[in-house]
């Protein structure tokens, strides 16, 4: 039997919600080994250039927080106004914006660690090679089976 337009839409729910519960663990580490560097002693020894990438990390990380955070209060101030379509639609664009911010973040502290321990060479190697990653992994691999899949190009299920 097929499921309704409603068990759709709970179903879809329950996977961003659980799709969140892996995004947020990771949001918060990152966010928590940000906040305590400035106070270590060996950071003031730090160059304006690692200054800067800290700070991006730091911030790319404080809005990836608010936008994987954002999907649970919206839920909870929206719950009972029978309007989950648009609560599911607002909170996967939540998540995507708050996966985005944590790419860049993840990709300014491989930045930061890479040129701080060998030099801007292995800095721009290693951002660019965790970037690549980070898009392809978390973008590509989904965007080019969409695009496949609106072009016709969709292959058939394997039995």
């Amino acid at each position: 039997m097929a499921e309704t337009q409603e068990e759709r839409i709970d179903r879809e729910l329950i996977e961003l919600l659980n799709e969140l519960r892996v995004a947020l663990p990771g949001v918060q580490v990152l966010f928590a080994f940000l906040l305590v560097l400035p106070f270590q002693q060996t950071f003031t020894d730090a160059t304006d250039l690692e200054h800067a990438l800290y700070f991006v990390a730091f911030l790319a990380t404080t809005a990836a927080s608010v936008f994987l955070i954002a999907p649970s209060t919206y839920h909870r101030i929206r719950f009972r106004d029978g309007d989950k379509e648009r609560m599911l639609t607002t909170s996967n664009r939540l998540l995507l914006a708050g996966t985005g911010c944590m790419a860049v973040a993840i990709t300014m502290v491989a930045f930061l660690i890479g040129e701080h321990l060998y030099g801007d060479a292995v800095g721009i190697g290693v951002a660019a090679a965790t970037a690549a990653l980070l898009g392809w992994f978390w973008y590509g691999l989904a965007l080019r089976r969409k695009l496949a899949d609106k072009s016709g190009g969709a292959r058939p299920p394997k039995t």
